[in-house]
């Protein structure tokens, strides 16, 4: 370890409920955009493995995310990323 605290989603300063906030928020905006039917539970999970995702990618691309509209933003692009790649496999796009 770097000896840094980590808080939710990788990020420091990110606690528990902005976590679910933004998880919330980001499944939601990538269920419109892929006009998929999700529920609000799906719609938090898919939010919040999309920030780990997005978080994880941007890290590698060295790409900073800090802050609240950042954090939102790869968040959602990763969970459009997890609905994307689940439709190929499924088979249902």
């Amino acid at each position: 370890m770097d000896g840094q605290v980590y808080g939710a989603l990788g990020q420091p300063g990110m606690g528990f409920f902005m976590a679910i906030l933004v998880g919330a928020l980001a499944g939601w905006l990538a269920e419109k955009f892929t006009s998929a039917e999700m529920g609000l539970f799906a719609n938090i999970v898919m939010g919040i493995l999309g920030g780990l995702i997005g978080n994880y990618l941007a890290q590698k691309l060295n790409i900073p995310i800090y802050g609240f509209w950042r954090n939102l933003l790869s968040a959602t692009l990763g969970a459009i990323l997890i609905i994307t790649i689940y439709r190929a496999i499924r088979g249902r796009y």
